[in-house]
C-alpha cells in the first residue's frame, strides 16, 4: 500500500474506534478533525480507489495472526469459519443486492474465517473474507469463489490458501455441523487438513460394529464414562462439563456431484476421534450436549481440550455482533456497493482486533486500561463483568480525542476544569 493510502488506512482505522449507533450517517471524526462532511469524503475516496486492494487491507490483519501464533502457548491455532447474512433490505441506494432466501430478504452474504488463540480461546483476526453480492464476490482470497458458489465450498481453497499465511503453529480448521459432510471430510484428510465439526448422528464403525453415535453416547452414559473436567459458562451461569470420548471409524458411502448428476460414491474408512461433551447443572440435569468429530491424534491433546477448542468457535459469533449490532453497525453503512462495504468491513474489522487483544490480556497494565476505557465511555458494567466490546471501542474514541485536546497548544487546561465546574447552571449540594 502506498505511504499516503497507508496513513489515511490508520486515521479510518482510528474513526472506526468507536461503539456506533444507527443513526450515524458517516465515520466518526478523528481526533483534531472538526469537519464531519470532509471526513467522509477523505473515507469515500478512500473506499473508491481502485488501488486500494482487499489484499492490501488483508494484509496487516494476518500479520497481527501471524504475531499471535508466533507467541501462542499451544502448539495449535484454530481458525473458525462461519456466515452471516447482512441485512440491506432498506437500502435502495445499493444496486447489488443479492437476494439471499425469498425477494424480500436481500443483502450481502459475508463468509469469514477468524483466527483464535488454541491456547486461551482469545479471538485474534480475521484471516479469509468473502463478500458476496448479487453480481459479484469481493474476495480476499488468492483464487475468489464464484458467485454461484455455495459457502461451504469456499472452504476447502481457504484451507489449501491458509498454508501459505506463515502460521507457526498447526492450524485446525473448526467449522459448525453445516459442514458434517462425509464427502468433505475424506477430501480434507486427504489433503493433510486438521479440522474440528460438530456432527449430527450418523451410524458410524465402533469396536468393529456399526453403531449410531447416539447409541454411542448412551453407552457412555449408562457406564458412567463422563468425566468432569471443570466448570463452564451457559447462558452467563457457571454449570459443570462433562467429556467421553472414543475412536470411531467412517466408513460409508456419501453424496458427490459428478458429472452434474449426484451419485452415491464409496470411499476410504476415515479413524476419526469422537468426543461428546455436555453440560449440567446443580442437580446433573443435561443442559446441553454436543457431539463432536476431530482428526487431530495428538496424545498431548485430550478430549476435554478439544471440546474447548469448539467452545470457542463462537468467538466468530462475537465477532459478527459486534460487526453488526453492538459495535460498528454494519448494516447502516451507506455506502453504495459491495465493493465499498468489503473494503470498510476490513478497515473495521482491526478496530474490532485491537479491543479483542485488550479484552483478553489480563496483565495489569491490561486491566488499568480497560477500567479506564469503560470509566471514560460512561457505560454500565454488569456485576462481575469487567468490560464489554462495545465499551472498549466508546471508550476508544474518547480516550483518542482527550488525548488530542490535552495535547493541543491553545487549550488551557485550568479554563476546561472551570467549564466542566460550570456546566450546570446551578450548584449542586
Amino acid at each position: 500500500m502506498e505511504p499516503r493510502l497507508q496513513k489515511r488506512y490508520l486515521q479510518l482505522v482510528q474513526q472506526h474506534m468507536k461503539s456506533a449507533n444507527t443513526n450515524a450517517a458517516g465515520p466518526a471524526l478523528n481526533a483534531g478533525q472538526n469537519q464531519a462532511f470532509s471526513a467522509t469524503q477523505a473515507m469515500w475516496r478512500f473506499l473508491s480507489n481502485p488501488r486500494v486492494e482487499l489484499a492490501d487491507l488483508m494484509e496487516p490483519l494476518r500479520e497481527v495472526g501471524r504475531q499471535a501464533a508466533s507467541k501462542s502457548a499451544s502448539n495449535y491455532i484454530l481458525l473458525a469459519h462461519d456466515w452471516c447474512k447482512l441485512d440491506y433490505k432498506k437500502h435502495d441506494s445499493k444496486n447489488d443486492l443479492r437476494q439471499i432466501t425469498h425477494e424480500h430478504d436481500v443483502g450481502y452474504e459475508l463468509s469469514t474465517s477468524l483466527l483464535i488463540d488454541g491456547a486461551s480461546g482469545a479471538p485474534v483476526a480475521p484471516m479469509q473474507m468473502h463478500l458476496k453480492t448479487g453480481s459479484d464476490v469481493h474476495s480476499t482470497a488468492v483464487d475468489p469463489p464464484s458467485v454461484e458458489a455455495h459457502h461451504l465450498d469456499d472452504l476447502t481453497p481457504t484451507m489449501q490458501e491458509s498454508g501459505d499465511w506463515g502460521l507457526e503453529r498447526k492450524l485446525v480448521h473448526v467449522i459448525d455441523r453445516e459442514a458434517n459432510s462425509l464427502g468433505r471430510m475424506r477430501t480434507w484428510d486427504q489433503q493433510g487438513h486438521l479440522f474440528l465439526i460438530r456432527c449430527d448422528d450418523r451410524r458410524v464403525k465402533w469396536n468393529g460394529q456399526s453403531a449410531l453415535i447416539s447409541e454411542i453416547a448412551d453407552h457412555f452414559d449408562r457406564e458412567l464414562l463422563f468425566e468432569p473436567c471443570g466448570e463452564a459458562l451457559y447462558h452467563g451461569k457457571p454449570v459443570i462439563q462433562e467429556v467421553a470420548e472414543t475412536e470411531i471409524v467412517l466408513d460409508r458411502h456419501h453424496s458427490e456431484v459428478v458429472e452434474g448428476q449426484k451419485r452415491t460414491v464409496s470411499g476410504r474408512p476415515l479413524t476419526m476421534r469422537l468426543v461428546v461433551t455436555r453440560l449440567l447443572d446443580e442437580q446433573d440435569y443435561v443442559l446441553a450436549q454436543w457431539t463432536l468429530l476431530c482428526n487431530v491424534f495428538d496424545e498431548l491433546v485430550s478430549g476435554y481440550e478439544i471440546a474447548q477448542w469448539y467452545y470457542w468457535r463462537w468467538r466468530i459469533e462475537s465477532y459478527f455482533k459486534l460487526l453488526k449490532s453492538h459495535g460498528q453497525e454494519i448494516e447502516q453503512w451507506q455506502q453504495q456497493s459491495g465493493a465499498a462495504i468489503a473494503r470498510r468491513l476490513l478497515v473495521a474489522s482491526m478496530a474490532c482486533v485491537a479491543v479483542f487483544g485488550l479484552q483478553h490480556d489480563e496483565s495489569v497494565e491490561a486491566r488499568e486500561t480497560k477500567r479506564l476505557l469503560v470509566r471514560l465511555s460512561g457505560r454500565q458494567m454488569k456485576w462481575g463483568v469487567e468490560s464489554t466490546l462495545p465499551a472498549l471501542l466508546a471508550g476508544y474514541m474518547i480516550l483518542l480525542s482527550v488525548t488530542d485536546l490535552l495535547e493541543s497548544p491553545d487549550v488551557d487546561i485550568g479554563q476546561l476544569k472551570q467549564i466542566a465546574a460550570n456546566a450546570l447552571p446551578f450548584n449542586v449540594v
